[in-house]
């Protein structure tokens, strides 16, 4: 059978080098070049929607891809295509970068200018691996092997306004669907997912912060599994502790929990963090929870305008949850629109305390009555943006993958 390359190269001389060795050959099947990170993915992604056999042996990876730098897309690979062997291509071979490649997940390293037996032994031994692996997963009933989950961040436009409510309401709605489901809490000072779901742990988020290699089984440690079926990965019990998740170590968990789960649902609490900005970048939707009170909707006015200064987040990729509406309220939907920028969820959470108070201090909020209509509205919700099995097509995906490397450049430029 012969091995399927995928050349991922920027550069157009780099191109032609490249795929004119890699047509020589023996055993070789070069498919079109990709010519920057997001089409890498995108085509990955498609070819695993099918099927896991579609997908190449082979990716090669040039060290001028864009706009991604190229460490970072082969973790991507690497944690989305678990199948998919990838080599790296660079004019640097130093004992440092080779250890970075082999940590950000490439199976081999090549060096600059292209040799062919160099070429022909790294592809034929990258080939043999993946073979390898599509065997043991194809035994594997619990891997889960899609294109990647979807990720969705809730934020709150200040403290109090019912983001971690909302968060948990969302992933319970699509872990009830049908999808495989994943909690995480990163609002690493005050985290209350724990207290909500009535839930004692050892194991937190901290955990996975210095491991440069989160396979699932060490990620499966440090998940908790909750009656409700979701997978919870929680804040630490010691607030201080929340410094340990960098940005980095933030990016590797969630597309960790991405390459294991159908949905990952993100609560990042109403203070943005490094580690929070990260994943609001990730994140295929992002939600900002507010209140229809002018103290809340300037909240949410300056986080908008805060994510877009440090390029995390443009405001017409953000979507504002209104919560405890009312038709009585003088401010409503149209004008928190207005006022932020942003897109506004069609879906407006009744303002309806009572109903929650005794799940709430019960810390039973997945046990929230199915006919109230707070619950009934988040779900929803749920609905409106595609968590729900059967209503992925009215998904909010909008590649806010790439989009977050440039703001974590951006953001480290700054000093942050």
């Amino acid at each position: 059978m012969p091995t399927r390359i995928l050349p991922a190269v920027g550069d157009a001389d780099a191109v032609r080098s490249l795929t004119t060795l890699l047509s020589q050959l023996p055993d070789a099947e070069p498919v079109a070049p990709v010519t920057d990170s997001t089409q890498l993915i995108d085509t990955l992604a498609r070819l695993a929607s099918e099927s896991i056999d579609e997908l190449p042996e082979v990716v090669v990876v040039h060290e001028r891809i864009g706009p991604v730098p190229a460490l970072e897309l082969i973790r991507e690979v690497a944690l989305r295509f678990p199948a998919v062997g990838v080599i790296l291509v660079t004019s640097d071979v130093s004992p440092g970068l080779f250890q970075a490649a082999m940590d950000y997940g490439a199976r081999g390293l090549i060096a600059l200018p292209l040799g062919y037996e160099e070429l022909a032994t790294r592809v034929h031994a990258v080939a043999q691996w993946s073979v390898g692996v599509r065997r043991h997963l194809g035994a594997a009933t619990d891997v889960f092997t899609g294109v990647g989950g979807t990720v969705v961040t809730v934020s709150g436009a200040k403290g109090g306004v019912g983001a971690t409510t909302t968060a948990i309401q969302l992933a319970l709605a699509a872990q009830a669907s049908g999808r495989a489901t994943a909690l995480l809490d990163m609002d690493l000072q005050t985290g209350d997912v724990a207290s909500y779901l009535d839930v004692q742990f050892r194991r937190s988020v901290v955990d996975l912060a210095a491991i440069t290699d989160i396979s699932p089984r060490v990620l499966a440690d440090a998940v908790f599994a909750h009656d409700t079926g979701l997978a919870l990965l929680l804040a630490p019990g010691e607030g201080e502790r929340g410094e340990e998740v960098t940005e980095r170590a933030a990016r590797q968990i969630v597309s960790a929990l991405r390459s294991r789960y159908e949905v990952v649902v993100v609560d990042c609490g109403a203070q943005l963090s490094g580690a929070g900005a990260a994943v609001v970048e990730m994140a295929d939707t992002a939600l900002l929870v507010t209140t229809p009170d002018v103290v809340a909707v300037r909240g949410a006015k300056r986080a908008v305008r805060m994510w877009d200064r440090l390029q995390v987040r443009k405001a017409e990729e953000t979507t504002v949850v209104v919560n405890r509406h009312s038709r009585g309220t003088e401010i409503q939907a149209p004008l928190i629109q207005k006022i932020t920028g942003t897109g506004v969820a069609a879906t407006v959470i009744p303002a309806n305390f009572k109903e929650l108070q005794g799940a709430v201090d019960a810390g039973r909020v997945h046990e929230l009555d199915a006919k109230g209509t707070v619950k009934q509205a988040l779900w929803t919700l749920a609905g409106e943006l595609g968590l729900v099995k059967g209503t992925e097509a009215n998904s909010h995906r909008n590649g806010g993958r790439e989009r977050g490397s440039l703001g974590f450049r951006r953001r480290r430029e700054l000093g942050r």
